[in-house]
């Protein structure tokens, strides 16, 4: 297929287009270059245009075109994702959801909104409604999206008490339009929203969203501090295993993290101090404090409610999940990082075991989070990066020991999870995507359902660099 880039822009400059190179660019870019694997190879992708629909129709009205005109779709939102999932590697139109952002309805546990909307203005709108928020939310609350938290995020604040999000009751219901020749407006609830949620807008484009919702509350945030790892590792764990104390966050970080990278923090911390940063219900502090008392090797060093600290510290979330290598990198640019799962029973043996492996290569943070019931740990560690091999060698010896990586250093679906496609994804996509013009290059099975996952998949499709 030869795509008609210039009869598609005609068609659509009616709606609002974007050909400038420079915001071009930035549209068409994601914080891929969290790895330097991949800014290697991803740094030259670009779009050719990009639209940025403002009603549901209008989305429908630029699938049909570029489908005629053979024009790749890559859906985008604030672009926050780390894996080059929102990039259009094989260039086309860019489908910017910005304004389509609308908070629909406000219900008791439950909320419909447009793909688009912010985070922030989600939880400011359901707060403000009615005492809402949501449940769980990405690190970048105050830039990101919805939408493509659910086609790009796996989990996140929250996760301690609620899970992930793939989690049965973690979202409601899915409105999806299809890419064919004359598009399709598809409901999806239950077993079926597995087949667009976290899957990087390759086989639909989801125009809204319902989910559900929990009280809100002024949470307590802290940093709590250890003199030894065990002890911070062990307190974020039984912590979360209080029936009767409500979290949305338990992070632990290994020193020295906290002195080295968290500049607001670094004056309140020695190099030797781990970190536990958390998030508490105010009705829960009681019940905190009294957990806290019989911890006598655990001290807060910061708590919101009561900050004697010259300079705050800001959100302590904004600590967490990706904003740690976030953080990081502002300080030492060679840093770089795994995502881990460190499945129970076998969660703290195996940290223990990439500890002594690893460290200080290798530097531990620690999410904690539901899964099954029970309590687990997601591992985002800091690894000081070398060479591709070297990170190569690390993340064989994580899977060796039995814990899992989800390798943010690969743009596709299947490399970055369990090296193999979901199913009801690619079935999905045979049916939705026929031509497979939505975000190309990311479900490898679409393109090459014998690759062996020997070796990097490198997407035939690619554009090159100029």
């Amino acid at each position: 297929m030869t795509a008609d880039i210039a009869a598609a822009k005609a068609a659509l400059a009616h709606l609002e287009l974007d050909e400038n190179p420079v915001s071009l660019k930035a549209k068409s870019r994601d914080f891929f270059w969290y790895s330097p694997v991949l800014k290697a190879r991803l740094d030259h992708v670009v779009g050719d245009f990009a639209v940025a629909p403002r009603t549901e129709a209008e989305v429908i009205e630029v699938l049909r075109t570029c489908y005629r005109h053979n024009v790749p779709v890559t859906t985008r939102g604030a672009g926050t994702g780390n894996y080059g999932q929102a990039m259009p590697l094989a260039g086309g139109c860019v489908l910017h959801m910005r304004n389509m952002a609308a908070v629909k309805e406000i219900h008791p546990g439950r909320v419909i909104v447009e793909p688009g909307c912010l985070l922030k203005d989600l939880d400011a709108a359901t707060k403000a409604h009615s005492g809402q928020e949501i449940r769980m939310f990405s690190s970048t609350w105050a830039t990101a999206t919805i939408g493509g938290f659910i086609a790009g995020g796996s989990g996140g604040v929250g996760s301690c008490t609620w899970g992930s999000l793939r989690d049965l009751g973690n979202i409601i219901r899915l409105r999806v339009v299809t890419m064919e020749e004359e598009p399709r407006v598809l409901e999806f609830r239950g077993e079926e929203l597995a087949r667009v949620s976290h899957a990087y807008g390759t086989n639909g484009i989801i125009s809204e969203i319902e989910m559900p919702l929990a009280p809100a509350y002024d949470w307590v945030e802290m940093f709590v501090a250890t003199d030894e790892f065990d002890d911070a590792m062990a307190f974020a764990e039984d912590l979360a295993n209080q029936d009767g104390i409500l979290i949305k966050l338990a992070t632990v970080f290994e020193a020295p993290i906290a002195h080295d990278y968290f500049q607001r923090v670094k004056p309140h911390v020695e190099p030797a101090t781990n970190l536990v940063g958390l998030m508490v219900a105010p009705h829960s502090m009681d019940g905190f404090l009294t957990f806290l008392g019989r911890r006598p090797r655990a001290r807060i060093i910061y708590r919101s409610d009561d900050n004697d600290w010259a300079r705050g510290p800001g959100p302590v979330f904004e600590y967490g999940w990706n904003h740690t290598t976030l953080r990081a990198l502002k300080v030492d640019p060679s840093i770089t990082y795994l995502q881990v799962r460190y499945g129970f029973p076998r969660h703290r043996e195996l940290v223990a075991k990439m500890r002594e492996k690893f460290s200080p290569e290798v530097l531990q943070h620690l999410e904690v989070l539901r899964e099954g019931g029970k309590v687990i740990f997601a591992g985002l560690s800091l690894v000081k990066f070398t060479t591709e091999e070297r990170l190569d060698e690390i993340v064989r010896a994580h899977e060796e020991a039995g814990a899992m990586i989800f390798n943010p250093h690969r743009y596709t679906l299947e490399e970055g999870g369990r090296q193999t496609v979901d199913d009801r994804q690619l079935r999905f996509k045979k049916e939705a995507d026929p031509k497979g013009l939505l975000n190309p290059g990311k479900m490898i099975a679409w393109d090459d359902p014998d690759f062996k996952y020997d070796r990097v998949y490198a997407y035939p499709g690619m554009k090159a660099a100029e």
